[in-house]
């Protein structure tokens, strides 16, 4: 019965730590070097993450500074960030490449808000399937004999516990990113 539930927690914990970093690569109008993590660079025909082809720094407020450790790279990385989603053009100076991130108008800020929420949306979906999986586990092992009524209750009790303390973890963050893509 604990072995269902440690490994349900772990599921949970799982789904949230990728809301997390999903919410970070968010770019809310301010630098973020996590906006690049998801961008790609065919390096020696393999693709590969930007921060392992050079450091990422933030410069000023909405300035991030990418410095390759290996020059060859700097075109690649240009044209990976502006084939990328982000739709902002970097700026070369033959050495490091420079991203200012331009603030962000109030209806975009509100499409963000709306993605915020529906992502926070699909993992607490995620997070009742896991319930419901672990539920269905331990009352199998009830029709098997391996546990009792009461037992059954608990480990129920204890699944639903762990699936409204994610809950609430998941919604903590979805206001915390709410509020730092609303602030100006």
């Amino acid at each position: 019965m604990n072995e269902i539930i440690s490994k349900a927690d772990a599921r949970m914990e799982k789904r949230i730590a990728h809301l997390s970093s999903d919410y970070a690569a968010i770019r809310a109008g301010r630098a973020n070097p996590a906006v690049l993590d998801k961008i790609m660079v065919d390096y020696y025909g393999s693709p590969t993450p930007i921060n392992q082809l050079a450091a990422v720094s933030i410069v000023e407020a909405r300035t991030l500074m990418i410095q390759p450790w290996d020059a060859s790279v700097l075109k690649g990385i240009e044209k990976a960030i502006q084939t990328s989603e982000l739709g902002i053009n970097p700026q070369n100076d033959g050495k490091t490449l420079r991203i200012v991130f331009p603030p962000l108008t109030e209806d975009r800020r509100r499409e963000i808000v709306k993605d915020v929420h529906k992502m926070a949306e699909e993992t607490k979906i995620s997070i009742r399937n896991v319930r419901r999986e672990a539920v269905e586990k331990v009352k199998a092992k009830k029709k098997d004999g391996e546990l009792t009524e009461d037992d059954l209750k608990k480990a129920e009790k204890k699944i639903q516990d762990l699936t409204d303390r994610c809950v609430k973890e998941i919604d903590k963050l979805a206001d915390d990113k709410q509020k730092e893509v609303m602030s100006i």
